[in-house]
């Protein structure tokens, strides 16, 4: 991961992009047969590492932005410090499970799978998991909404961001007893809330770089308001996730 695409909009990232459901950790904890050590790698704002946290003794997290970062709630079994996923401070064989939410598709994946290789102690579990696009099921809205990803600022997305809507079926995964499953976050929320989720996009903030800072949303916000409609709809979300023993 050598660049930050995510400083710029950290508060905003904390307070509008979605958290895990319940069913995933149900899914992916009981894989791992020691629960002492944990290395929430790219935490962002430690919304996993601060779930981790109830189930382990100890959680590492580390993220490349110091700002996102700054975002994390502060637990006395959570440390937090910056590392990329393709160098960090561990010993070796140290953790028990390690976790990659919405971030692997940002990593250069030889140098990433030698450090978790490095760090990963007897029967450690790797589980990386993502997210596609939260649509309304309204087929006008959510045709727009697809226009604004595809084609408003689709020139803007880093390559790596189509890696997330094949379900990372293109990244290597060589490890062990390797399972898959799919969940659904599902979100009540208002048109404003919404737009204020786009402008966490990296492909949003790419287009405020290069245009003196101009908000892309706002290209959208007029007729989203109009189809959307007063008060809140629903919005899913198809989460994605693997694991394997490394």
């Amino acid at each position: 991961m050598a660049l930050d695409r995510f400083s710029a909009q950290a508060a905003q990232y904390a307070r509008y992009r979605i958290d895990y459901p319940a069913e995933l950790y149900a899914w992916l904890l009981p894989q791992v047969p020691n629960q002492l050590r944990a290395w929430d790698c790219a935490t962002g704002n430690g919304q996993v590492a601060a779930v981790l946290a109830q189930y382990f003794r100890e959680v590492e997290a580390t993220d490349l932005s110091s700002n996102q970062l700054a975002q994390a709630p502060q637990l006395p079994n959570v440390h937090y410090q910056v590392a990329t996923a393709e160098h960090t401070p561990f010993p070796d064989e140290y953790f028990d499970l390690i976790t990659v939410a919405q971030a692997v598709h940002w990593f250069e994946p030889e140098a990433y799978h030698r450090e978790v290789r490095r760090v990963a102690g007897p029967g450690t579990v790797l589980a990386e998991w993502g997210y596609g696009l939260g649509l309304t099921g309204q087929p006008e809205l959510d045709a727009l909404i697809r226009r604004f990803h595809d084609d408003t600022v689709g020139p803007y997305w880093d390559a790596n961001r189509w890696h997330v809507l094949d379900e990372y079926a293109r990244l290597p995964f060589p490890f062990a007893r390797v399972r898959r499953a799919r969940f659904a976050v599902r979100k009540q929320w208002s048109a404003a809330w919404y737009l204020d989720y786009l402008r966490t996009w990296s492909a949003v903030a790419n287009y405020a770089r290069q245009h003196a800072g101009a908000d892309a949303v706002l290209l959208v916000a007029d007729e989203l308001i109009m189809r959307w409609g007063v008060g809140e709809r629903e919005i899913v979300f198809p989460v994605f996730a693997r694991a394997g023993v490394v």
